[in-house]
C-alpha cells in the first residue's frame, strides 16, 4: 500500500477493543500513535464478555510491545483509549506500572495539558504529565507543531473539536506522518466524523494517502447524535474519502453493529473512484471483530463461566484485587 512507510494497527474497535492505537515506522523514525486501550464498563445494561477481557490484554501486550520499539509516543488527547494511565485496572489492563513500560525514555509528544482542554481531561493530563516527566526523555506539547526526523516530517494539528464545534468532550489533535514528500499518512482520531467544518477542511487540506478516521458514534444517535450532527459527519466522512486512496474507519462508528449501512453509498462511489474504504483489521488482513457492538449477542450465545459471572459480580474494590477469570 506504502512503500516507505509501515502501518501496524494494535488496538481497535475492529480488534474488539476501544482504541484507534497505530505503530508507524518510516525510514528515519518509529512512532507510537495513542497508546491506550479500554472497554465500555457497561452496554445496554452489560459489563464485558469474557472475550472483550482477552481482547485488551491481547492489545496491551500489543501495545508495550510496540512501545518498546518506538523512538516517539503521542497522546492527541487525555481520555484511557487513547494514553496509558498510571493506576490498576482490568478496563485498560494495567498495573500502576504499566506506564513506565510505555513511555520511559520515549520522546512524548502530547496535547497541551493546560489549554483548550475541558475539565477531565485537564485533571488526568496534570496527573499523568506529573507521573511521566520524569522517565520520559523529552515531553513536548506538540498543538500546532511541525517536527523533523531525517525525511520524516510528523506535523500536529492546533486542537480540533472531539465531534461538534460545541462538544464539552474537549479537543484532539491530529497527526500527519509524511515520508520524503511522497507519501502522507493522517491519523484523525476522535474527530467524529468528521461533524466539525473546521476539522473537515484541517484534513482535506492535508490529502492523505492513508486517513486514519474516527467516524461518528452512530450507536448514540438520537441521545448524543443529532440528527444533523450526523448528517454533517457522513457527508463530511465522504468527501475525506474519496480525496484519499484509502481511508480506514476507526473507532466510535464500529460501535454499531450497522454501521456499514450509513456508509453504502460511499462504498459505491469509492469502488468506481477506486479508493479503498476499510477498517483496521481489515488493514492488518484479518477479520472484523466487533466484541462491543455484539456484545449481547456474546452472552446470548457463549454465556460466561460462573467463575466469571462471580468475580464480575464482585464488589468494585474486591474486582480490582482479583484478575477477571478468562
Amino acid at each position: 500500500m506504502l512503500k516507505h512507510i509501515k502501518v501496524v494497527p494494535l488496538a481497535d474497535e475492529s480488534l474488539g477493543v476501544r482504541s484507534m492505537c497505530t505503530y508507524i515506522e518510516t525510514p528515519d523514525v518509529k512512532i507510537l500513535l495513542d497508546a491506550g486501550v479500554s472497554l465500555c464498563p457497561r452496554r445496554e445494561g452489560l459489563p464485558p464478555h469474557v472475550e472483550e477481557f482477552r481482547a485488551v490484554r491481547d492489545a496491551r501486550r500489543k501495545i508495550i510491545e510496540y512501545a518498546r520499539k518506538a523512538d516517539v509516543i503521542t497522546v492527541s488527547h487525555y481520555h484511557f483509549d487513547h494514553f496509558t494511565p498510571g493506576f490498576a485496572s482490568h478496563y485498560e489492563w494495567t498495573s500502576e506500572d504499566t506506564y513506565i513500560e510505555i513511555y520511559s525514555g520515549k520522546t512524548l509528544l502530547i496535547k497541551d495539558p493546560v489549554n483548550n482542554i475541558n475539565f477531565n481531561q485537564k485533571k488526568r493530563a496534570h496527573v499523568f504529565t506529573k507521573l511521566v516527566k520524569d522517565i520520559v526523555s523529552e515531553l513536548k506539547v506538540a498543538d500546532g507543531t511541525q517536527l523533523g526526523f531525517g525525511k520524516t516530517i510528523v506535523k500536529f494539528s492546533p486542537p480540533l473539536p472531539h465531534g461538534p464545534d460545541d462538544t464539552k468532550l474537549g479537543y484532539v489533535l491530529v497527526i500527519s506522518i509524511e515520508y520524503n514528500s511522497t507519501e502522507k499518512i493522517v491519523f484523525a482520531p476522535d474527530v467524529q466524523g468528521p461533524i466539525s467544518d473546521k476539522s473537515y477542511s484541517y484534513i482535506a487540506s492535508e490529502i492523505p494517502d492513508l486517513l486514519i478516521l474516527g467516524g461518528p458514534p452512530t450507536y448514540l444517535r438520537g441521545r448524543k447524535l443529532s440528527e444533523n450532527n450526523l448528517a454533517k459527519a457522513l457527508d463530511n466522512l465522504s468527501r475525506l474519502a474519496l480525496l484519499s486512496r484509502t481511508t480506514v474507519i476507526s473507532h466510535h462508528m464500529l460501535r454499531d453493529c450497522e454501521w456499514r449501512k450509513y456508509l453504502e453509498n460511499l462504498f459505491k462511489q469509492a469502488e468506481k473512484r477506486h479508493k479503498k474504504i476499510i477498517t483496521a483489521a481489515e488493514l492488518l488482513g484479518e477479520e472484523n471483530r466487533f466484541l462491543e457492538a455484539n456484545r449481547r449477542k456474546l452472552f446470548e450465545e457463549n454465556p460466561p463461566s460462573e467463575e466469571f459471572i462471580r468475580w464480575i459480580n464482585l464488589p468494585k474494590e474486591e474486582k480490582a484485587k482479583v484478575a477477571p477469570p478468562i
